[in-house]
């Protein structure tokens, strides 16, 4: 009986050393962030003040780093499960006699690391004329998560009945309308889900960003955030937490507000009765 209790009490008294080791940098974050005088160790402020914030908020480049973020994040997201929808597409209706070696490759390329293409990336861009361009960083950041967007969205459309496309098409729909008005809704989990993962990759990507742009006025908050280390290793902890807190909001009010979608699911089973 002794041998049973134990058992089962192991597990959680790791996953509880797990959950503590996640809690504590967590809880570092928080307090320094009110702390006008945050140190390395964790400690709860003497006095909760606002001044990092105010510091941080009060900085026009600091700013500046969040608004690029958002949109190199933003059109990433977009672009990703526009284009995704559209090559998922065939993928999932059309019987194709390469299609499974297809879908191999773009599995193998959703693992492929970022950093053993950015060599060729980076000497292609200097022969386009689009290095230091936000665009042309966009550009490549939808390109290295079309892989992962079109895997996940050609899953999500083989659970729509393309009888309910057929029927449509009985009503004059042409193709694509019908992708847009009846596939397209039925996804609206699997969309939120592509959409969410593709902003958080993009919004917290440093190398890429880093690599591909030169001017210190163009950098993205995920590149900006490292202004707080100092050269001789001065680094002003209440700000750097301030900033980390402000950094996490976007992908945080993201998901909150796609949560309905998500939750909502979809379910089809009678759908195409009667």
């Amino acid at each position: 009986m002794n041998r049973f209790k134990w058992e089962r009490t192991i597990p959680y008294v790791i996953l509880s050393i797990i959950g503590v080791c996640f809690l504590l940098p967590l809880l570092w974050v928080l307090f320094a962030s009110f702390d006008a005088n945050a140190q390395q160790a964790l400690t709860i402020p003497e006095e909760f003040t606002l001044a990092n914030f105010t510091s941080i908020l009060s900085e026009p480049a600091t700013i500046r780093s969040f608004v690029i973020g958002l949109f190199l994040s933003c059109g990433q997201a977009l672009l990703v499960v526009i284009v995704g929808v559209i090559a998922a597409y065939p993928l999932s209706r059309y019987t194709q006699k390469y299609k499974k070696p297809f879908m191999y490759s773009i599995l193998f390329m959703t693992s492929l690391p970022i950093t053993a293409v950015m060599v060729p990336v980076y000497q292609l861009f200097i022969f386009l004329n689009l290095q230091d361009s936000l665009v042309g960083t966009m550009l490549f950041l939808t390109a290295s998560g079309l892989p992962y967007g079109i895997w996940m969205l050609k899953n999500f459309m083989d659970a729509v009945p393309p009888e309910l496309e057929e029927s449509a098409w009985v009503d004059g729909a042409s193709i694509w309308k019908g992708v847009r008005r009846v596939v397209a809704p039925l996804m609206i989990p699997g969309i939120c889900t592509v959409a969410i993962f593709t902003f958080s990759m993009s919004w917290g990507n440093f190398f890429v960003p880093y690599i591909l742009i030169q001017t210190p006025d163009k950098f993205p908050a995920s590149v900006t955030i490292y202004q707080f280390f100092g050269t001789y290793g001065m680094v002003e902890y209440g700000k750097l937490a301030a900033f980390s807190i402000i950094y996490t909001l976007p992908a945080v009010i993201l998901y909150l507000f796609s949560q309905r979608f998500m939750s909502q699911g979809f379910s089809l089973g009678g759908a195409t009765k009667g």
